[in-house]
Formats: structure tokens, sequence, C-alpha cells
């Protein structure tokens, strides 16, 4: 089904999950609504409000109703004609807590010779094969 018109859902573990949307499929059909856009829905650091901070890539998230409650969103979206679009975005990989996240975890314990290492933007030629890590912070940082 080609989408035609989108409405986005901004998931959250803490505010609006799966079950919520699924409780909103009736109104987003009246709408004239063709795709829902889910946006983030893979699982997070623990503790995450936005869910940008990805460290499973593989795993959708349980804070959010799990594949269970994913498939259930699924199900009643397309019995009212309703599709789905996921947003995936490589570079919403959580770094901070790196233990939380298997393959980051990996690649610093590993460099180069990590399974994951290819997965990850890394310029090893840069500071000897260390790895750089840009953060964004405080405007003081930029001082």
């Amino acid at each position: 089904m080609t989408p035609l018109s989108t409405y986005r859902l901004q998931m959250r573990g803490d505010a609006f999950t799966f079950a919520d949307a699924e409780n909103l499929l009736d109104y987003f059909a009246e709408l004239g609504v063709s795709h829902l856009y889910l946006s983030p829905i893979l699982t997070a650091a623990e503790g995450s409000t936005h869910g940008y901070d990805v460290t499973d890539p593989t795993s959708i998230s349980p804070a959010l109703g799990g594949p269970d409650g994913f498939a259930r969103l699924s199900r009643s979206a397309r019995a009212r004609g309703l599709g789905l679009i996921v947003d995936i975005v490589p570079n919403h990989v959580g770094v901070e807590k790196p233990r939380q996240n298997a393959w980051w975890w990996d690649v610093l314990k590993h460099g180069r010779d990590s399974a994951y290492a290819s997965f990850f933007d890394i310029d090893w030629e840069l500071a000897d094969g260390r790895v750089v890590l840009p953060v964004l912070g405080s405007d003081d940082d930029t001082a």
C-alpha cells in the first residue's frame, strides 16, 4: 500500500506506547490517515525518555510493548486499512553507557577486530587507531 497521508507518532515508553497508539486507531482512520509513522521503536538505553539512544538495533523496545505489542498494533492497524512506517536512523545509537550497547562495547574492547566494527563509522587511521568520539555538550564546551 502506497502511503498517501502519514501521521507521526513519537513513541515513548513513559508516555506513549504501542497500546496507546492502538487505542487511537479509529481516530486516525477517521482522519483519513493511510499510514502511521512510528519513531523510535528500537530498544534504547535504560531510563531513556526519548528512545533515540538505541542500545539494541535488533529488538523492539520492551518499554513500548515489545514485539507482541508491535504485532498487536500492526494487526489492528491493518484491520482498519492503516499501514505502519518505522523510522530507523543508524546514527541514533546510544554510546553514553557503553556496557548497555553490546555492539559498541565490543568495538571498544576489540577495536578493528570487533565483529561490529564495520557497523560504526570509525576512522581507524585518526589518532593512531583510537576511537575519537565527538560529543555535543553545553555551550561552555566550545570556549
